[in-house]
């Protein structure tokens, strides 16, 4: 659970989940929050690793992968700390790793009234037809941060993740392609988030469309070095 200064939500976030997956572990990211996002998440039952400086979303996610990694776990749910993301949700994710490496709850698939507008939603239309067709599945919500994610997977991204802007979402599932791991999707219902401040501002959502195309570009060309994400790794 990625968190930056969400000390409005994070406490009810965990103790959501908490309900919906009684016994599962939680970790929050605290992304050098300078409120009281740490204590709270201590506070309401969840273990606690703090960034001393604003990594981003993607440094976070990578210091979760590889807590995971060192620790055993084949199973990540990335789960934002907003309250945008139902915890009843997860049940529905973690089923569909029994037929992939990667499932992403998607907003856009048939369920809920979540919308996007201006130009972030043109962006989600484009990436979400050339991932589909890099993937070789439909894909509706490539930019989803609600993932679950199998043991190749964490392998993978707890050894190199992304952190530049959209390389948690678009970079990622660029490497997961590449990397022959298997992507799906299911039906979400997803809200608004509950307290904070977006972290796309209007001015940002203007841009939107342009960065996603030159994240996705640069994610294509770029080359990592290759790693071995096979289950005898």
């Amino acid at each position: 659970m990625p968190a930056l200064n969400e000390s409005g939500s994070v406490a009810d976030v965990i103790a959501q989940v908490n309900a919906s997956m009684p016994g599962i572990d939680i970790l929050v990211v605290d992304d050098g929050s300078v409120d009281q996002t740490a204590q709270l998440a201590r506070e309401a039952g969840a273990r606690v690793a703090r960034l001393s400086v604003n990594l981003g979303v993607g440094g976070a996610l990578r210091t979760g992968f590889r807590y995971a990694v060192a620790r055993g776990y084949d199973v990540v749910v990335q789960v934002d700390a907003d309250g945008q993301h139902d915890p009843e949700e997860l049940k529905a994710l973690l089923s569909g790793l029994e037929e992939a490496d990667i499932v992403i709850g998607s907003r856009f698939a048939g369920k809920g009234s979540y919308k996007a507008s201006g130009p972030r939603k043109y962006a989600m239309v484009a990436l979400s037809l050339v991932f589909s067709r890099l993937a070789k599945t439909k894909l509706t919500d490539v930019t989803s941060g609600f993932k679950a994610m199998g043991p190749r997977a964490i392998r993978m991204f707890a050894e190199y993740y992304p952190a530049e802007y959209l390389g948690d979402t678009v970079e990622s599932l660029v490497m997961a392609i590449r990397g022959k791991l298997k992507i799906a999707e299911v039906p979400v219902v997803m809200g608004e988030r509950v307290a904070g401040t977006p972290s796309h501002s209007p001015v940002k959502s203007a841009v939107y469309l342009g960065r996603a195309g030159l994240a996705l570009l640069l994610a294509l060309i770029r080359r990592r070095p290759a790693t071995d994400s096979s289950d005898s790794a």
